[in-house]
């Protein structure tokens, strides 16, 4: 155990699924698992294990942000031996072609937070996701006929902005397609430790029209979101 989880040994799957809400990771669990069990409740960041298609999988709640996430990523591949992850998360959209509901699949996370700057100075440290979980999560999405994009992901440690669309428009140029807030350190961590990690990200906004969707398409978008997420988990 650890101080932000109460999981024994063998209690995770080796593929997770990270939501940042716990209610999301509850929802998650009870939907599509078979015979979830709740592994983690500390802080109310709860975690979840079950099966997927006869597959074990669990879904762990990171809360919102780089340094939680990095937190529970951490424990979770040095404490459980977790090998595969995964986050379904939403975002927000940065350029007119990426439309709400659209899936955003993170090839890189670019970032604002200095989390990395110690670590890796005097070099900028490109974070990216792996090829394979990638790859599967592309072929996939196509299978499915469900609107994707694959592109850069920008993990802001701000999330109000007085003007957000001049905020991220040099980003937006260069092929950043949504801003969210937590997969950069994800892919980070994921690297220094010999994991896997991709981003699966519903773009619930769009920053540049100000566009939105309302709570029940939230809800199917998520739904479709899950369950590639899952896929992809399981079976890459």
């Amino acid at each position: 155990m650890t101080p932000h989880n109460e999981a024994n040994s063998g209690d995770y799957a080796e593929a997770v699924l990270l939501p940042g809400d716990p209610l999301r990771a509850k929802w998650i669990a009870e939907t599509f698992l078979d015979a979830p069990r709740l592994v983690n409740s500390v802080r109310n960041c709860l975690g979840f294990t079950g099966s997927w298609k006869g597959k074990p999988v669990s879904v762990q709640a990171t809360g919102m942000g780089q340094p939680s996430t990095a937190i529970y990523v951490h424990e979770l591949v040095t404490v459980y031996d977790v090998k595969t992850l995964v986050r379904v998360g939403t975002s927000g959209g940065l350029t007119t072609k990426v439309k709400v509901r659209d899936i955003v699949l993170g090839a890189a996370a670019s970032t604002d937070s200095a989390m990395n700057i110690s670590v890796f100075a005097p070099y900028t440290y490109a974070p990216f996701a792996d090829f394979g979980l990638l790859r599967s999560a592309v072929e996939k999405a196509e299978n499915r006929s469900l609107k994707h994009h694959v592109g850069g992901l920008v993990s802001g440690d701000v999330f109000y902005h007085d003007n957000p669309a001049e905020t991220y428009r040099t980003l937006a140029e260069h092929n950043v397609l949504a801003v969210e807030m937590e997969a950069s350190t994800l892919y980070t961590l994921a690297a220094r430790f010999g994991a896997r990690a991709l981003a699966i990200c519903a773009v619930s906004d769009c920053l540049i029209t100000r566009e939105e969707i309302d709570p029940a398409a939230r809800q199917s978008s998520l739904h479709e979101l899950a369950e590639l997420a899952l896929d992809v988990a399981v079976e890459a």
